[in-house]
């Protein structure tokens, strides 16, 4: 699978599929001020530019790795990732302040079916979007398509609590709405955090994880002529990691013959884990 065409491709049906139920949404909303369906159509406009920025850090991280960026444009990824968050926790602030104030003025909506019918297309469009994202998500592992993935799950949940709010308006219980749109803010701000703590840790260069580390080791360790490691780093570049170290081998061995050592294991290395971008050893003798 192409990483970066499998990208493109989720992101502009996720354009799309959002800009569909952000027009629906909106005019639905707006003529029967339904306060969830309001924040609902909100959350499909940050869904719209979540996706666009998909869009863009994708083809930047798909450009190879060049002079000025020796490692590649990876970390688009991640840098794309925390706007999407930041807009998404301003745009959850915002949803909440309104439905709290709605609360107060006692707010009503004149029911219509149509609210029962845009939230049953919502929930399909975005279940479908969810099954596709999340799948290509896990195959690239990756963070753009994991956070899109994540919102469009949400939307599932939130637009099913904003048709519990439009069938128990029938029997003139108001409040729910505004508390439904309390609840999506809130979503949408934890969902926000979430994204931006993910993004921020890779562009801060946190370390490969453990399960992913120990696996390197069990490779290492296999080679009896390694007998010692020290200086092991590791760095993100993009969704994958650098990841250097030293070994000790036999004093006794000439310079061919430890560094093909090193050679090897590098490949050996990449060959098997994913994960890593690129394996530097250096070789000491013991």
């Amino acid at each position: 699978m192409d990483r970066f065409k499998s990208v493109k491709l989720v992101s502009i049906l996720g354009i799309l599929g959002n800009i569909l139920l952000l027009i629906i949404k909106g005019i639905i909303g707006f003529i029967t001020n339904s306060q969830a369906m309001i924040a609902d159509s909100f959350n499909s406009a940050g869904d719209i530019f979540s996706s666009f920025m998909t869009f863009i850090g994708n083809k930047i991280a798909s450009k190879p790795y060049d002079d000025d960026h020796n490692l590649g444009h990876g970390k688009a990824e991640y840098i794309y990732s925390m706007l999407i968050s930041i807009v998404m926790g301003l745009m959850a602030v915002s949803i909440l302040k309104d439905s709290i104030i709605s609360i107060f003025i006692k707010n009503k909506y004149e029911f219509s079916i149509w609210l029962i019918i845009v939230c049953f297309i919502t929930i399909f469009v975005k279940l479908c979007l969810y099954i596709y994202t999340n799948r290509v998500s896990k195959k690239l592992n990756n963070l753009l398509l994991d956070a899109n993935a994540k919102d469009h799950r949400n939307d599932c949940v939130i637009t099913s609590l904003n048709l519990i709010s439009c069938l128990l308006s029938l029997k003139g219980i108001y409040i729910v709405d505004s508390v439904v749109g309390i609840i999506i803010a809130i979503w949408i701000l934890i969902t926000a955090i979430k994204i931006f703590i993910e993004s921020y840790d890779v562009l801060m260069d946190k370390s490969i994880n453990e399960d992913t580390k120990k696996r390197v080791y069990d490779i290492i360790n296999k080679h009896e002529d390694i007998k010692k490691i020290t200086h092991f780093n590791s760095t993100p570049v993009g969704y994958k990691y650098q990841i250097s170290f030293s070994i000790f081998v036999d004093g006794n061995l000439s310079t061919f013959e430890s560094h093909s050592i090193a050679d090897n294991l590098e490949k050996e290395i990449m060959n098997n884990i994913s994960e890593i971008y690129l394996a530097v050893i250096h070789v000491n003798p013991i």
